[in-house]
């Protein structure tokens, strides 16, 4: 595995040079074909469903930009992905992952607006976390100069996601108060430096306790995510607040509501609270609806607030608001450069410990983003049941999906 990631590395370098010299060549003959590493989702459930294995590398169709990945983003969605813990599950096996960063390699027809060598972050419709991804040349966007792999993966789906309910759902202004559950989190991380750039803004975060030393200084108050946390808030602010940002769900929802000020705006854009262990659970997943507080219109009417939701990957993959997020994304590499934001990365892990990079997101150990670095060499130790690279291993992996696998995966909700 080591020599192969070598093997990657150096032809990576070999592109760049390609592209120095302004080599326009952009498809691989189909007598080319090569393999990849990727991580593989063989059916829902534990960690055990989880493995390295390699895979016929993907070509750009029309429209598309072949990638050489650099880093992934692992996101708590993932986990849900894992478990089948969501709407409409893809069929199984699956290539989870839905972000990435990397050095564009190939283009297919009609593919304007990038060259080869071109550094860029991508959304992917599943099939990130590998070393080669196509994606359509909507969901690309040329990274900023200073901007490394790692922070890349890191950026799209949790500074795009904070930014657009802040400021195109929520509309925040100078003066307003947030509440944003998770503080410690990518998107938690994300929200809060993007209120940092209106002034006067309060933000209010709830975190594990042990989190609180390393992220009290980017929110303005701070409570232990298991404490009565709606009893500080009005300590602070009788009133409550402008805005809530639920990704938990659950109980949390009735209490969000009941902590806005009149023409506040609560978003849920989770439900973390439904993962409770390794595999799915049904209780928890009842249990967290039902603690769900029934929505009366006419008691947001007569109170004056407002409830929504927000979904990144839906708007992109299921509504084609491509240009609105490109238009954000603009707008965020606009603040990055001006070094007024700057993605935090909690870890960098090699495809083979995605297992335990995931176990790291089930406990809510990570501040801020955890990343798969697919040049990283792994720990032996860690990676010694995640790895499948055996005739053995190709063979059980076809006889579990479907004839039609390599179609691409539609979106999940």
């Amino acid at each position: 595995m080591a020599k192969e990631g070598t093997e990657m590395t150096e032809e990576t370098e070999h592109m760049i040079e390609k592209n120095g010299a302004k080599e326009t060549e952009t498809v691989v003959s189909a007598g080319d074909a090569k393999e990849m590493r990727a991580v593989i989702l063989s059916g829902f459930g534990g960690l055990n469903k989880l493995r390295v294995t390699k895979k016929a590398m993907p070509e750009p169709q029309e429209g598309e930009v072949k990638i050489r990945v650099k880093a992934c983003g692992l996101n708590f969605l993932d986990l849900m992905v894992r478990q089948g813990n969501i709407d409409s599950p893809p069929k199984t096996p699956v290539v989870p992952g839905f972000e990435c960063s990397g050095i564009v390699e190939a283009m297919g027809e009609n593919t304007k607006g990038f060259e080869i060598g071109d550094r860029v972050m991508a959304f992917v419709n599943y099939n990130a976390w590998a070393e080669v991804v196509c994606t359509p040349l909507d969901y690309v966007y040329n990274m900023p100069d200073d901007m490394t792999f790692p922070e890349a993966a890191a950026f799209s789906m949790n500074f795009v996601a904070a930014y657009m309910m802040l400021f195109e759902v929520a509309n925040l202004r100078e003066g307003m108060s947030v509440l944003v559950h998770s503080a410690g989190g990518g998107v938690g991380q994300a929200v809060a430096q993007l209120c940092s750039t209106i002034p006067s803004v309060t933000v209010f975060g709830t975190a594990s306790s042990f989190k609180h030393e390393a992220i009290k200084d980017s929110v303005t108050h701070l409570f232990d995510r298991n404490i009565d946390y709606v009893q500080e808030v009005k300590k602070i602010s009788p009133e409550g607040v402008d805005i809530v940002l639920d990704c938990l769900s659950g109980e949390n929802t009735g209490k969000g509501l009941g902590l806005l000020r009149p023409l506040g705006t609560y978003i849920l854009y989770g439900s973390s609270n439904m993962v409770t262990g390794e595999t799915k659970s049904f209780f928890s997943l009842a249990k967290s609806w039902w603690q769900v507080e029934k929505v009366n219109p006419i008691k947001l009417y007569e109170e004056n607030k407002v409830i929504a939701g927000f979904s990144l990957l839906n708007l992109l993959f299921k509504q084609g608001r491509c240009g609105q997020v490109k238009t954000v994304v603009e707008k965020l590499f606009s603040l990055y450069n001006q070094k007024k934001i700057k993605p935090v990365v909690d870890s960098l892990w090699a495809l083979e410990e995605v297992k335990e990079a995931m176990q790291r997101i089930h406990d809510r150990g990570n501040i801020g983003k955890l990343i798969l670095d697919v040049e990283k060499s792994p720990t032996p130790l860690m990676a010694s049941d995640s790895t499948e690279t055996s005739e053995a291993g190709e063979e059980e992996e076809e006889h579990e999906g479907d004839s039609d696998n390599k179609e691409r995966m539609p979106f999940i909700q």
